[in-house]
């Protein structure tokens, strides 16, 4: 049968299509043979590179050997363990919520409504009594204050007499506000005001501005219609007496004694399966949060309350709640979330003893106690351990998970968002090797700035991963873009807290030393040995920490922080980027 020109002309086509195909597929072939020969070829060297260099990127080498169950933390009772551990499923969250969790603090929802004798601004302050020149305060009671409304001082002293009516103040961690007294229950600061002409409400506000008046809240003047008397008001504000808190927060007391008794355990391994890095369980960073911020709002009542060994008390399980993130016995493998809730918690353990100082409420017995505590704190180890683990625990991962598995890498609120919506099966394995390399020496990257030995932290040496990250291809990139927090924001933390630390050792000695000899000494070398045995030196930059006595009594302790610049004590405040980090006392 003969074959007709259309016919020919068909085949002629299709023989070009497979033609096509073949050569399509072949230089597909090529293309995945080539990508995943440059992938391994890229890992290989990185392993070379890293483990040269001291890394362990063996993930096995991370599992640690299991504790008896009577020396382990997280078996101390089941409400430890679902309290303690980041739950497995919604479900058993919302039962063991219901069922054994520890719930220290109130919601924001009804977080003032638990506690009855709150109260809700506004509350009169002061009274406001506005005389001419030719009257004297003496027509006045005697529990007065009196000052000229165009004296320059005049805004501080009635500042000053107002903080005196109301006593201490304290901002709490949980959003909550305390006070000394019950400020419903005082009455209000007398203040004589002598001004040539009649003041308008606004020359009075700014008399009696909240800048001078610390933890107050907003202060408003209003009339009382009587003329020349005024009154000042506490507005959108909730203060709570210390005393009421205290009492609200008893009944948590015997979960604190659980916690306490739990804590004599020498371990703390969270129960699961360590083969697996990205399945291993946390420690739960709501429950550690609640546990230690109402921890040291406690202290901080105690502190308002002249009860300073019961501060003490509340602080030292703060401080030994931290041991719950640290994976005892071996402290591997120690991840990066454990890390930074330590470091997080040492935070708040700072500023509660800071507050301490401020109000001048800490005694010698105190002092020698929270010092011992401090010299045992070592963040920059921890979050090193972190680092140094996170390689092995990623490139393990991506080694042994499948690729279609890793669309859960990956969050539609990045911009590479566009990742998810092709078939991860097609990705070569060889882009998956190049983002091992490329994570595993970001990583690694990120220990550098931190020298142990010589206790250390130099920010210049870790890195600008922004930078790093523009100069390397999408492809080898990809999961490292969406794996890599920042890096430098978490050892910026830690280094500030650690530096805290350290200065907080070295106040405590100072207040030793005052109560000693009646005043702060002229150099930090008069503590050694009898109130310190060794001075932290600054991490940053290792010189000794900056200190000098002040002309109001106190002293001044810095350390150059972030910058490498002495700023002469200037404090950056909470962007530990700029300033100095300054020990406020």
């Amino acid at each position: 049968m003969n074959e007709t020109p259309k016919t020919k002309s068909g085949w002629r086509i299709l023989r070009r299509v497979l033609i096509g195909v073949a050569i399509f597929a072949t230089l597909i072939a090529i293309f995945y043979t080539e990508e995943d020969w440059r992938g391994w070829h890229a890992w290989e060297n990185c392993k070379r590179e890293l483990e040269a260099k001291g890394a362990v990127l063996d993930w096995d080498k991370y599992i640690p050997p299991p504790v008896p169950d009577d020396q382990n933390f997280f078996k101390a009772s089941k409400k430890i363990a679902f309290s303690f551990v980041h739950s497995r499923n919604d479900a058993e969250a919302e039962f063991y919520a219901k069922q054994v969790r520890f719930e220290f603090v109130p919601t924001k929802t009804n977080s003032f409504s638990i506690l009855d004798t709150t109260k809700v601004g506004p509350v009169t302050v002061a009274k406001l009594i506005v005389i001419s020149p030719g009257r004297t305060a003496l027509e006045f009671a005697t529990n007065h204050i009196f000052v000229k409304l165009n004296d320059p001082a005049a805004r501080g002293e009635a500042g000053e007499w107002i903080q005196n009516t109301l006593g201490e103040m304290a901002n709490g961690s949980a959003g909550f506000k305390f006070s000394e007294f019950q400020l419903s229950n005082l009455p209000p600061a007398q203040i004589v005001v002598q001004a040539d002409s009649p003041p308008s409400v606004g020359d009075l506000e700014h008399l009696i501005s909240a800048d001078t008046i610390t933890n107050i809240g907003h202060l408003h003047v209003e009339g009382t219609g009587i003329k020349g008397v005024f009154r000042v008001l506490l507005t959108g504000v909730h203060i709570t007496a210390a005393a009421d808190y205290l009492r609200w927060s008893d009944q948590y007391a015997p979960d604190f004694d659980e916690i306490r008794e739990a804590l004599k355990r020498p371990y703390a391994q969270i129960d699961c399966d360590y083969s697996l890095p990205y399945e291993i369980q946390i420690p739960n960073f709501v429950t550690m949060r609640s546990l230690a911020q109402t921890l040291a709002q406690r202290a901080q009542c105690y502190l308002l309350t002249d009860q300073p060994e019961q501060a003490l008390r509340e602080l030292s399980l703060l401080n030994d709640s931290r041991r719950i993130t640290e994976g005892g016995p071996t402290g591997q493998p120690m991840t990066l979330v454990a890390a930074m809730i330590n470091v997080a918690i040492t935070g708040l353990y700072m500023e509660t003893i800071a507050g301490g100082f401020q109000k001048d409420a800490w005694q010698e017995p105190q002092l020698a106690a929270l010092q011992e505590q401090l010299k045992e704190i070592n963040l920059p180890s921890i979050v090193f351990q972190a680092f140094e683990s996170e390689p092995a625990a990623t490139t393990h991962t991506l080694e042994t998970v499948p690729k279609t598995a890793l669309t859960q890498w990956f969050s539609s609120g990045t911009k590479w968002a566009l990742i998810p919506k092709i078939k991860c099966a097609l990705i070569p394995r060889g882009w998956i090797y190049q983002n091992m390399a490329t994570s595993a020496r970001l990583v690694r990257q990120q220990t550098e700035g931190c020298d142990l030995v010589n206790e250390l932290i130099q920010p210049r040496k870790f890195g600008d991963l922004t930078r790093e990250m523009n100069v390397i291809a999408l492809p080898y990139k990809f999961i490292a873009v969406a794996g890599i927090p920042n890096f430098a924001k978490a050892w910026q933390t830690t280094a500030h807290n650690q530096t805290m630390v350290n200065e907080a050792q070295i106040a405590c000695a100072l207040g030793r030393y005052r109560m000693a000899h009646g005043e702060y000494p002229g150099t930090l070398d008069a503590l050694v040995p009898q109130f310190i045995e060794k001075l932290p030196h600054d991490l940053i930059g290792g010189e000794p920490l900056h200190y000098r006595r002040t002309s109001d009594g106190k002293f001044l302790l810095y350390s150059v922080g972030w910058n490498e610049t002495d700023d002469g004590g200037q404090d950056g405040g909470k962007d530990f980027a700029k300033g100095d980090w300054v020990w406020k006392n």
